[in-house]
């Protein structure tokens, strides 16, 4: 089975947006990205790049490491 990486990307930038209650809207805002782009993205519709998911996890006041532990996690657990 394949994984699709930027659904799983998405995903985890749904999450951490809903875990602080932010609208697409708001995050964008934050973040100076258009609120189009930040659900595309969600959707994983689209590839990011490292740019704008750094100024997006940092406008969730995380760091791009605890964004990637979920992913860390996974790949212990399919060794």
């Amino acid at each position: 089975m394949r994984t699709d990486l930027r659904s799983d990307v998405g995903l985890r930038l749904r999450q951490m947006r809903e875990k602080l209650e932010l609208s697409q809207e708001a995050l964008a805002e934050r973040a100076g990205l258009h609120r189009n782009y930040v659900g595309s993205v969600e959707r994983g519709e689209r590839d990011i790049g490292l740019t704008a998911l750094a100024s997006l996890v940092r406008s969730l006041d995380s760091s791009l490491a605890d964004f990637f532990e979920p992913f860390r996690s996974n790949a212990r657990s399919k060794r």
